[in-house]
C-alpha cells in the first residue's frame, strides 16, 4: 500500500495548527495580511519600538532548563529571534543569525533563539537545531493561563521571522519583522556592542 512520502509531517502540521489557534483568537479573527516580502501578519498586532523597554519572560530552553530574562541576560546586548520550523523566511534568515553570533559572541553578543512551535514540536525543533549545527541558545515559547504566549505576545510578534535586538540596558535597539540584510544587521549589532 503506498504511502504519503511526507507521513511524519502531517502530524506536526495540526498540532501548529492547534498552537496557533490561540493567535488566531487573540487577533479577534482579523486577517493575515502580507508585509513588503511577503511574510504573513496578524493584523492589529504591532512589534515594540525602538526604546521600548524589552518584557521580561521566563521559559525553558530546549533542554528543559528554566530561562529568566532579566537575570541570565542582565547588561547583555541579545538578539532574539522568534521563529517556526515551519517559517521558510525562518529557515532562509538562521543560518545569518548563526554567521553572526558567531562572529560577535566573544564582544559579548548573546542570540536567544524563540521558537514559536511549542514544547509538542520540542523534539523537531531539537532535531532541526542539531541538523544545522546552531549554537545560539533556543529557547520555546509557551502559553500561558490566558493562552497567549509568554513571550511572543508582549513583544508584539505577528510574524516569523522577527528579531530584536535589546541593548545593554534592556532596551529595544533594533526591530525587524520578516527579511533583513546581513549587513544592516551587522552594522546595528556593532553599534550596540561598542555602547
Amino acid at each position: 500500500m503506498p504511502v504519503w512520502p511526507n507521513h511524519r509531517i502531517l502530524p506536526a502540521l495540526l498540532i501548529s495548527v492547534l498552537l496557533l489557534a490561540p493567535a488566531a483568537a487573540r487577533a479577534q479573527e482579523k486577517t493575515m495580511t502580507p508585509l513588503s516580502g511577503g511574510v504573513p501578519m496578524i493584523e492589529g498586532i504591532k512589534p515594540l519600538e525602538v526604546g521600548a523597554a524589552a518584557p521580561d519572560f521566563t521559559i525553558k530552553d530546549t533542554g528543559g532548563v528554566p530561562f529568566h530574562f532579566a537575570a541570565e541576560e542582565a547588561g547583555k546586548p541579545t538578539l532574539l529571534v522568534f521563529w517556526s520550523i515551519f517559517c521558510e523566511p525562518c529557515r532562509i534568515e538562521m543560518p545569518i543569525i548563526q554567521k553572526l553570533y558567531e562572529k560577535h559572541k566573544d564582544a559579548g553578543l548573546q542570540v536567544l533563539a524563540v521558537a514559536l512551535d511549542g514544547e509538542p514540536l520540542k523534539n523537531s525543533i531539537v532535531g532541526f537545531v542539531k541538523q544545522e549545527g546552531y549554537t545560539f541558545r533556543v529557547l520555546i515559547d509557551e502559553l500561558d493561563e490566558k493562552e497567549m504566549f509568554k513571550v511572543a505576545d508582549p513583544y508584539g510578534v505577528g510574524g516569523t521571522p522577527t528579531i530584536y535586538l535589546v541593548d545593554r540596558a534592556g532596551k529595544v535597539a533594533f526591530e525587524k519583522v520578516g527579511r533583513f540584510k546581513e549587513e544592516d544587521l551587522d552594522k546595528v549589532i556593532q553599534s550596540v556592542l561598542k555602547k
